[in-house]
Order: structure tokens, then sequence, then C-alpha cells
């Protein structure tokens, strides 16, 4: 895989010609807890994607704890690798319900995202993302850009804000006022809680300062929902009309776990070489160019199998979530 920079050096252009006020650098937070399995396709095919879709000229990858494993391996020598030192107030924040100590990770990235963009500038993105095209060159001289989400108003605290941003993708000049206000304010409004820091607060502060803020619409960024229908639109379906769409969010954390099946069978040990490679959906059909032909088992007996462990897997899972009356009136 080519670096970045020479990627860059390569295309010649116009961006590169031009200072802009967003640098055309790439930022990603991982490894804010230990890693205990390697490196994932997913993870591996975000940071190709974002390579080969947006060649840029330095894609610098902010960790506490390194990756590893034969993914890894491949991508490591594209990326400038930054130690992370995670924030001290998130590190120590008592949570009220115990449960969510498990989403300390989150909270404490999405810490660190706002304040390498108000340092350095930039452009950010979770490691759920696929790259898709690239970004027009008019929103580099922006000074800080936003994309609308799927707004979920049955929350009452997105119902009482008015509505909610979503900050899986960011971008920004260095220092910029939106980037540092929104930082200022983020540890006053931290509650523990999933969105009120990350999704309302940026949210209030565009209706407060607007000339700090661009938003794309929905389709630029978060085209797909985290329900149903958008995860099966991007891993079981096959959406052809993708016309305006930069990147795909994936909403990792509905589907990862095979055990939770809160949105869809689909999870994380079902995104393999031979999935990119054979299957006929949105994500297998976009993802595959970024496959190296010797990136795992990718030949039709492996994608065979692993359709027939899909299938075993479903009716099981169907089986066990049934109502123990429906269960006890089929004799089981």
């Amino acid at each position: 895989m080519p670096g970045p920079r020479g990627s860059s050096e390569r295309q010649g252009s116009e961006r590169s010609r031009v200072v802009s006020r967003i640098p055309n650098v790439f930022h990603f937070v991982f490894g804010l807890r230990p890693q205990t399995e390697p490196f994932h396709l997913m993870h591996y095919l975000c940071l190709a994607s974002c390579i080969a879709v947006n060649r840029p000229d330095r894609v610098y990858f902010h960790c506490q704890h390194q990756p590893w494993g034969p993914f890894w391996d491949i991508v490591r020598p594209a990326l400038t690798i930054v130690p992370l030192k995670p924030d001290p107030f998130i590190t120590a924040f008592r949570y009220a319900d115990p449960a969510m100590d498990r989403h300390r990770y989150a909270h404490l990235a999405d810490v660190a995202r706002l304040e390498i963009l108000a340092a350095h500038g930039g452009i950010y993105a979770d490691m759920d993302t696929l790259f898709v095209a690239p970004l027009p060159a008019a929103l580099f001289e922006r000074t800080f850009v936003m994309g609308r989400e799927p707004v979920d108003f049955g929350q009452p605290e997105v119902m009482a804000a008015g509505g909610s941003l979503c900050n899986a993708w960011l971008a920004g000049e260095p220092g910029s006022p939106f980037a540092r206000e929104w930082l200022a304010r983020m540890r006053e409004s931290f509650d523990g809680s999933w969105n009120r820091h990350s999704a309302i607060l940026p949210f209030s502060l565009s209706r407060e300062h607007p000339e700090w803020l661009h938003i794309e619409p929905q389709r630029s960024f978060f085209p797909f929902g985290w329900d149903r229908a958008g995860l099966n639109d991007i891993f079981t379906r096959n959406v052809r009309q993708l016309g305006g769409i930069h990147s795909i969010h994936l909403w990792s954390h509905c589907w990862w776990d095979a055990e939770a099946r809160n949105f869809t069978t689909f999870h994380a040990g079902r995104l393999t070489p031979a999935y990119v490679r054979r299957a006929r959906t949105t994500y297998a059909r976009l993802a595959r160019r970024f496959l190296s032909a010797g990136l795992g088992e990718q030949d039709l007996a492996a994608w065979t199998r692993e359709r027939r462990k899909a299938l075993w897997e479903n009716s099981a899972w169907r089986v066990v979530d049934l109502p123990a009356r429906v269960r006890r009136r089929v004799g089981r």
C-alpha cells in the first residue's frame, strides 16, 4: 500500500498547491483500552479507503494501546502513530450508572478528537467509516464542518434541544472557534450519558454561532441510519443510488457483538474477506476495491461455508428469541 504522502504528491491537485483553511490530513483515535483481539478487517478497510479515496498528506493514528495482527501489519507503514494520553477528567469521572463505565473509552475519544482538531486542524473520522468519494474542495475552505445525523426525537434530551449533530466525522481549521468553544463547554456538560456532550451540545452551539459551523446534509457522511432498515441497507441489501455520499458511518456499536442482535443479525464475525469479496451488498461492493487479493480467504468455497454458518446461526437465534409461550406452543 503506498504511503499517504506519496499518493498526495502524485495527485498534484489544486488543493496541494493552495493552502486551505482545513489541512488535508486525517486523524483517527483508537486503542483507548487494551487490545485483546487482532485489528479487525473493518478497521483496516477504513484506513485503506481513506488513503485511496482522499489522498491525504498524512494520516495520524492517535492511540494509547497500539493494535496488532496481520491487517495492522499491512496498514501500519502508511500511518503516523501518535501516543495518546487519556483525559484526566473523563478518566476520573464516576458514572451514576456503573454499566456506563464500559463506554468510558468512547467518552475519552470524544475529548481527544476535539483537542486534536483544535490544536492541529484536519479531518477526524471514527474507525467504523468507509470512505466512498473525495471531499469537495469547497469544504476545505470552511472553518469547521459537521454532518447532520438521523435524529431520534424519542429521546427527551434531544427533543428539548431541538436536534443533534454527529461527532463521528469532523473537520476544522487549527484553532477554529467552534472546536475551542465546544471543548471549553464539554466538561461542564458531561454527565456520563452517550450524547449530551457529543451530539446535543454541538447542535446547541450551532444555533448560538451559526457563522462558526458549516453543516453538511445527512447524505454526505451518514446516509444510512443506525436502525434495522439502515443497517440492512449497508450490510444485507445492495443500494445502488449513492450520489452525494462521501463516506458511510457504519454504527458498529449497534451490531458488533454477535450476542446483542438489537438491530440486525449481522455482526463483526461476519465481516470477513470472503464477505467483502463475494457478498452482493452495499458495503461489500464499495469496500472490495480496497481489499487486496492476498488478504485472508476470499474464494467461493470460503464464502459458501460462511453463508451456511450464518443461516444455521440465524435459525438458532430465532428459536432462542421466541417468547416462552410460543416455544411451549411449538413444543420446544
